[in-house]
């Protein structure tokens, strides 16, 4: 009797964050999670909120075709990636207002980012990066997701890369790959349970 070969899904990672200033150090953050996750074997993807050019979001409005595209990547994906700028002490505006677009998936079953498991990268020019850490957590367990506990605040972020987007300390470049293995572990994890 031959064995059945079951087809495994492959984990799908997407990244969500960016600046709409030019700052470029978030996004590359992001690319250092999603290298390492690319390399574990997930499908990476990464939503640039400056090239997203988001409306403000407004309850019970139809959102525009960007969005549609947004909503659709976080279905389909088994986890995601958060990387905001620290403003205020808490997520940029542009951030949080990608965000609010996610109220969109309420009606979904399961709703919001249930069972996703989302991992966090924050950038200050200062040292205070965990305040962003914070806020979005708060978020994800408002829509229902699991923050992976490792988490990347880094400080100082407009030193910490190199122009080619690579991490000048290999203390932070060790922290994103090993955020992005993780992720792709527990998303992998977490997908096998539904």
């Amino acid at each position: 009797m031959g064995h059945a070969v079951l087809s495994q899904k492959t984990t799908k990672i997407i990244a969500l964050g960016g600046s709409l200033d030019g700052g470029l150090s978030t996004r590359h953050a992001l690319h250092g999670v999603l290298a390492a996750a690319q390399a574990a074997g997930a499908t990476v993807e990464l939503f640039d909120i400056a090239a997203l050019d988001l409306p403000i979001y407004v309850h019970r409005k139809a959102p525009p075709a960007n969005v549609e595209r947004l909503l659709a990547a976080v279905r389909s994906a088994d986890g995601l990636v958060w990387g905001s700028p620290l403003y205020h002490g808490s997520v940029s505006g542009a951030f949080k207002n990608a965000i609010d677009w996610l109220e969109l998936l309420s009606r979904d079953d399961p709703p919001y980012l249930t069972d996703k498991v989302v991992a966090l990268v924050a950038t200050a020019g200062g040292v205070q990066g965990m305040q962003a850490i914070n806020a979005m957590e708060q978020i994800v367990r408002a829509l229902r997701g699991i923050t992976l506990p490792l988490v990347t605040p880094i400080e100082r972020a407009h030193q910490a890369f190199a122009e080619d987007g690579s991490a000048k300390d290999p203390h932070l470049a060790e922290q994103l790959t090993r955020q992005g293995t993780e992720l792709v572990r527990i998303a992998g994890k977490l997908r096998g349970g539904r």
